[in-house]
Parts: C-alpha cells; structure tokens; sequence
C-alpha cells in the first residue's frame, strides 16, 4: 500500500475511534469531590457523601440540588438516534425525628443545569408557583403523601414527565424496602430507547434484582432532545428528613457511528467509505499478505511512535514544572498554572500603576492578558517562605472551593522564589472602598445592595463551614476581603495559613486564645453586618476628641435604648425597609456576642436572613467576659496595632 493511502488508513481508523468514544458517555462517583458537580439550594458534601437537605428544626423547611456540571447527549441528528441510559446511585432517607418525614428525593434529567424547585412536595423539581415551568423526566422517590400531586401514599416511586403527577408508580414494599428506613438503598434506573422500555430496580444490596420494581413501557425520545443534564433534587417541609447520595454512576449507549467512506468525487463528504477491488490471484494473495504483515508492524509502531512523542513532550513540561517550587500534583485540574513571565508581562512588570489594593499576602495587580482579553486579579506575595508546606497544603483545598459567593482562584504561579496567585478581576472593588468612599464622588450602596451583599457573605461562609469536603476556617473576615462583582454581589477572597485577622474584626477569645472557629468567623462575620448597615468602621475615633468607639458597643448600647434604628447609616436618608434593618442590626449584635457559645451557626443566620428562621433573642445588655490574663483597653489595641502597621 503506498504511504499515502497508509496514512488515510491509519486517519481513518483515529477518526473512527474518537467518533466512537465522543458519542456515548458515562462517569462513576464511588465518593463525591467538588471538581465535576455542582450544588445548589441546601445541598453540601460532607466526607464523600452529598446532602441534598439540612438538618432543621421543626418547622423548617429545605431543598437541594446536586448536578453533574458537562451536559449529556442523548440525542444524535446524524443518525437520528435517541440513546438509551442506565443509573446506579446509592441513598439513604433517614429521620432524626422519627415522627417527621417527608418530602423525598428524585433523580431527574432536564434541559436546565439550574433546576432548583420550592420545598415541600415539590420535590426541589418545580416551583410551587410555577409548577409547570421547569422541563424534566424523573424517578422520584417519595416519602410523603401529597394529596394535591395524586400520591397514593407515604413510600412509592412513580415515573414523572413535566409533572410531579406520576405516570405510573409502584410500592417499595412489595419487595420488602421501606424508603424511610435510614439504610443505604441502592437503584437502578435502565431504559432501552429500541424496546421504548424503562426499568427500576431497588435492592438493600449491592446485587441488582432479576425483578424491576417500576416497568414502564414509553417512548422518551421526544424528550430527550439534544444535550441534558442529569442530577438528584429533594425537599422537606417542616420535617426532619435527611436525603443523602452516597455513590452514583451513569452511561448512555446506543449511538452508532457514522462509518466513513472515501468518495472519489467529493472529498468534503463527511461520510467517509474505503472502496477497494480484491483480485483473487495467488499472487495478488500473497501481495495482500505482506500488506497485511506491513500492517501489523506499522501499526503498533505508529502508535509506539504517537506514546513516545507524548512522553517526552510530557517529561519536558514536569521538567519545567520542577524549576519552580513544587506545588501539590494533584491541584484541582480547573486552576491552571501561569508562567512567571506570563504574568509580569500582563501586569506590566508588576508596575505601580496596576496596583489594585494592598493586603496581608502582599500587592494585588490588574492583568491584562492580551492573547484571550481577558482581565484577572494576580496577588504577589510579599512574604519570605518559611511555611511554603502549610501555604501550598492550603492552596490545594482553596482550589477546591466552588461557590458564587467565593472569589474563584483562576491560577497560580510558583517561580524565581516568588508564589502569585490569579483570581476573577472584580470590577467594583472591595466593599470597604465601596461603603466609605466620598458619596458626591462615588456610588452610594443601596440598602437592596447592602442586603444582598450580607445575604451573599452568609451563603458563602455556610458553604465554607458545613459544605465543604474538608471545613474552611477563613480567619480574616473583613470588609477590604469582600470583592463586588459588576452586579455588586459581594465575593468573599479566600484566606490563607500566613493570614492572623484583622484588629477591629477579632472575636475576644481569639485575641485571647489565638485560635480559630468556626464562631471566631461568626463574630467577624457580625462585624461586617454592622459595618454594612450602619456605614461605620469597627474601630473609629471620635469627631470629637480622641476617644476610639467601638462599632459593636455603640449599636448594643442603642439597642439598649430602645433606639437601634438610629444606627442605621445616615447617608441612605431613610430609604431602607425599618424592620429589615432592625433584623439586620439584631443578626450583627448576635453574631457578634463577646460569649461564642450565644452566637448562631452562619446555616442559622443564613436562614434568618432568608426568612426561614426566627432571630435570636439578643440581650439588652453587651454580656461580659473575663479572662485569666490581664486584658488591654481598646486604646492600647489600636495603637500596638498602628505600630505594627
């Protein structure tokens, strides 16, 4: 065979591969991470496993969503195919209440990669305004019967199609399965697009059943159209009820691939077939042979030429990566790593012009990065790098982190003995500069915004505390570390080993103790609730003399009063909801109690500020505490604290 034809040969076999293995999909969670998910609502992971509801008090109520991030095909236009699927997940309901329960889980695929429902017995599938918005096929999983979606009882699985009305439904118990039991529950859901069949499959076991629980005869094609996504969603309401997802895979199958042919007429035909005459002559046999023989060798080595190519380009580039220092190899694959002249060329040598702001870690730099026009955010650190092991060690859980309240880390760099770190570019700043800059010359922060910003701060730290695979004390809650967006949702920065807090923000058993928790993030939390409200800093001198005033006690002595609504930032002249801003200044006073066993959980003031809990009780008086140690005045605080600065 002439090398040419050889080498469409070889295109055409690479062609067909690829094309074979981008049609049909599948992945396996055996234990969740953050890296291919997304979660939305009340849902958290937690060691591996992912909650989909919270653990509330009665009557609270909650729901969530896990979905998997890369859409799935499930229809094919060249061969007008609809795939078939199939999905094994394991999950447990469970009660810490044993008399309150309801409302269950669903497996579902949808269009919407935010399909996030009310609670209830919507299931998180649809909003209880709109029950007929969102689009989706579903297996539910239901705990509770709602008479209003035609349940026939407590513990049933049903097929849902746009509705939460079941098509058809069947009883767990038959084969022995109580949903509510609080065992790991394993199913499968199969469906066969040729025999229009769809089959689910419930065991206690890890052995699927010969006998499907649920059997449907339907044909899904008309609504499994184009790219989907598939993922779990449930609901509570005034109920205990906990739906965890413990393992989960997923694959499609049934496309076939659309062979190629070589047209020697039309060379840009996309359907590609190698037409060949076989002469049946010994001689030509033997000559077949050969290609044959040539074949077998030349393809093997092809390939071994392909892997060598592929390992040395590899080798160079950890070569490369060993120049530096030597960061975690498995760093998250979403931040990517940035050459050190790549980022002193989009900061312009690091000039002072492009310096942002300054911080504990060191100088913030705007970047320009002129082949994608693109702008980020790049912190150089200042510091010497005594404590590279615990930075780096911190650095891989930060990468981790994904949240919409969370400044999202792009990259990093660790060359010439420096660490930079590139961050999303917030084109409205920090807050601090935001809420105290000159009103005549700037952008006054609406109370809308102020609301939404504290909103979006609690979300972010519930997320950081009880969310995440592995808990995020941030230590150095701030007003100048909590970014705006262009819609001035606030964006928390991540914080790091090197970072000791900031004066004014510190709760008083960790000026005492010097130990973080998750109540010492509460306090600094309550800090800037008050800050945003009132338009103060935490620590302020007088107009008046020298006196400092700290933020906390002026509004609990207000409160004291009877007169908290006078705390309120002047500048809005009255333009805010009063028993909004009440809420608000009572939900600063209570995370920022001097006792850390007072002060609420950020799940609790996350809901209190959503409306789905009560405040707290705050008391009139600012409760007292009394260490061991000899304490200093807020006077010999502040000014060690401008010393060191």
């Amino acid at each position: 065979m002439p090398p040419k034809k050889l080498l469409v040969f070889f295109s055409i076999f690479l062609l067909n591969f690829s094309f074979v293995l981008s049609n049909n999909m599948n992945f396996d969670f055996t234990s969740f991470n953050l890296r291919n998910i997304t979660l939305l609502g009340d849902s958290y992971l937690r060691n591996g496993v992912i909650g989909l509801t919270r653990e509330l008090g009665v009557p609270a109520s909650s729901s969530g969503s896990l979905i998997y991030n890369n859409p799935v095909p499930f229809f094919d236009q060249e061969t007008n195919t609809t795939a078939s699927f199939t999905s094994r997940f394991s999950f447990s309901i469970n009660n810490v209440n044993p008399s309150s329960f309801g409302d269950g889980l669903a497996f579902f695929i949808s269009p919407d990669n935010q399909i996030l429902g009310s609670a209830g017995g919507c299931l998180g599938l649809v909003n209880s305004s709109q029950l007929t918005k969102n689009k989706f096929v579903a297996i539910e999983f239901d705990t509770r019967l709602d008479p209003h979606f035609d349940d026939p009882d407590e513990n049933h699985i049903g097929l849902d199609i746009d509705s939460l009305e079941s098509i058809k439904t069947a009883d767990p118990i038959l084969q022995g399965i109580d949903l509510k039991s609080g065992n790991v529950i394993t199913a499968w859901i199969d469906y066969k697009n040729d025999l229009r069949m769809l089959k689910v499959f419930m065991s206690y076991s890890n052995l699927k059943p010969v006998t499907p629980l649920l059997k449907v005869n339907i044909d899904l094609s008309g609504y499994l159209k184009g790219n989907m996504y598939v993922g779990f969603s449930a609901s509570t309401e005034g109920s205990t009820e906990l739906h965890m997802i413990q393992s989960w895979s997923f694959q499609t199958s049934g496309f076939r691939p659309v062979r190629p042919k070589l047209h020697p007429h039309n060379v840009s035909d996309s359907s590609v077939v190698v037409e060949t005459d076989f002469p049946t002559s010994n001689s030509t046999n033997k000559h077949h042979n050969k290609i044959g023989l040539g074949l077998g060798i030349a393809g093997p080595a092809f390939f071994c030429v392909v892997l060598a190519v592929f390992g040395y380009i590899s080798i160079k580039k950890w070569k490369n990566m060993r120049t530096g220092i030597c960061l975690r190899a498995d760093l998250v694959p979403g931040p990517r790593e940035f050459s050190y002249r790549e980022l002193r060329s989009a900061t312009r040598g690091f000039h002072s012009n492009r310096i942002l702001g300054r911080g504990a870690f060191g100088n913030v730099y705007k970047a320009y990065f002129a082949s994608s026009g693109s702008v980020a955010a790049v912190k150089r650190s200042k510091h010497s790098h005594e404590g590279k092991t615990e930075f780096l060690a911190e650095l891989s859980i930060i990468a981790c982190l994904r949240h919409k309240n969370l400044v999202q880390l792009l990259g990093w760099c660790a060359e010439k003995g420096e660490l930079l770190l590139v961050y999303e570019y917030m084109p409205n700043g920090s807050l601090d500069r935001m809420l105290y800059q000159d009103s005549e010359n700037g952008v006054l922060l609406s109370w809308y915004h102020r609301l939404n910003i504290v909103v979006g701060l609690a979300s972010a730290l519930t997320y950081l505390h009880q969310e995440c695979e592995q808990q995020v004390i941030h230590r150095d809650i701030k007003a100048s570390n909590i970014m705006l967006d262009a819609n001035f949702n606030a964006r928390l920065e991540s914080s790091f080993t090197l970072t000791a807090g900031t004066m004014g923000y510190l709760a008083p058993e960790y000026l005492q103790y010097g130990t973080a928790t998750e109540k010492t993030d509460v306090f600094s939390y309550g800090v800037v609730v008050l800050e945003v409200a009132c338009g103060r800093r935490p620590i302020e001198r007088e107009t008046e003399g020298h006196k400092m005033v700290n933020l906390v006690d002026w509004v609990w002595g207000l409160y004291a009063e009877g007169r908290i609504i006078e705390a309120a930032d002047k500048r809005l002249n009255g333009a805010f909801n009063e028993d909004e801003m009440k809420r608000l200044l009572l939900v600063g006073l209570s995370c920022a109690n001097p006792d850390s066993s007072a002060r609420p959980s950020m799940r609790r003031v996350f809901q209190i500020l959503n409306n789905e809990a009560e405040p707290l009780v705050v008391p009139k008086l600012k409760p007292c505490l009394t260490f061991s140690s000899v304490s200093l005045t807020l006077e010999d605080i502040v000014s060690e604290d401008e010393e060191s600065d």
